[in-house]
């Protein structure tokens, strides 16, 4: 087989068609998914941040992948869900590449001219490619892996999709340092749901909420602030108001899904400061005082309300980056498991 190929350029990309027409994302990828590789047993589908950067996290993972030395037998892909849209984002679009919404892509949102095209459906679609055995027979484990933006993501495509189940292989969620989760209650966490070491330099944190359930001592009380702030339950913070891909399966069963699927959440030790991409919204504020503390809560919050076996892993010395997260010493076995 030909050597794979790890350049952030156009000899190493793909376009990959989703739904019935011409519209098309394209991707970076280690090897053809076109062409019988009898050598893959592995897939490490890598989500971008905020920026739309598939290039540099496709970088990202082939170093991960070079040091983990899995680049002989893992297909890497990088996908692009490029915006060119009046909110701020300028891409520049291909013919009949799909435009997607400045954030709209990261919470399962319809294509921009076409309601029929979800962002995760795009997700779908290249499950779809990796499942044809013609193509990769010995393929048996995919690790779908988001940072930042591309962390919310993944953390709302793992409850969402109905594709899981039906794959020939195994998949796994790895939630990395997303600005925010989806609750599937109207609780929220307390100070003592996070360490304190997660708190942001400088925070000064609330009086203690008055009521019941905080004084009794119950495990994340009711949102005491709901008034105030009253879209902190709507999608992509709850499951109130929900849109796009989210609503073609019920409440109940994004619950189930969640207890049921295998989800790492991997954060940074460091990524405790209100730079400039941090959430600062009133439904991200009520999640916690920074990304780590956010993170740790939401693991504390399914472990105990759901009984989920997810696990968590804290990246020694990383703060919000995505490079130092994926190619941690830590964070290998996660993204290329045996």
């Amino acid at each position: 087989m030909a050597a794979p190929c790890i350049a952030a350029k156009d000899s190493c990309t793909a376009w990959i068609h989703v739904g019935s027409g011409p519209d098309r994302v394209m991707v970076y990828r280690t090897v053809p998914l076109e062409t019988r590789n009898e050598a893959i047993s592995r897939a490490l589908i890598v989500m971008h941040g905020a920026p739309r950067n598939a290039d540099n996290y496709f970088r990202s993972a082939t170093a991960a992948g070079f040091l983990a030395g899995a680049l002989d037998d893992t297909v890497i892909i990088s996908p692009r869900f490029a915006s060119n849209s009046s909110e701020g984002c300028h891409d520049k679009l291909e013919a009949n590449e799909i435009n997607w919404s400045c954030d709209g892509w990261r919470m399962g949102g319809e294509a921009n001219g076409n309601s029929t095209l979800s962002s995760y459906d795009v997700i779908d679609c290249i499950l779809a490619l990796l499942s044809r055995r013609d193509v990769f027979p010995n393929l048996r484990h995919i690790v779908l892996a988001g940072h930042s933006a591309g962390g919310v993501f993944v953390q709302l495509y793992s409850i969402t999709n109905q594709v899981h189940e039906k794959l020939p292989f195994a998949l796994s969620y790895v939630v990395s340092n997303p600005s925010s989760y989806a609750y599937f209650d109207t609780t929220r966490p307390r100070e003592t749901d996070y360490a304190t070491s997660a708190r942001a330099p400088g925070f000064v944190p609330d009086p203690p909420a008055d009521n019941a359930s905080a004084a009794e001592g119950s495990p994340y009380p009711v949102f005491d602030d709901a008034k105030n702030c009253t879209r902190f339950n709507d999608w992509p913070y709850g499951l109130d108001n929900r849109f796009g891909y989210s609503l073609r399966i019920s409440a109940e069963q994004i619950v189930a899904q969640s207890k049921a699927r295998a989800t790492i959440y991997l954060l940074g030790q460091l990524d405790i400061l209100p730079i400039p991409s941090f959430a600062k919204s009133c439904p991200a504020m009520a999640e916690g005082p920074s990304r780590l503390a956010r993170g740790q809560a939401y693991f504390n919050y399914v472990r105990e309300k759901l009984g989920a076996n997810h696990s968590l892993t804290v990246v020694p010395l990383c703060g919000h980056n995505d490079r130092c997260m994926f190619t941690a010493d830590v964070s290998l076995p996660i993204l290329f498991p045996k």
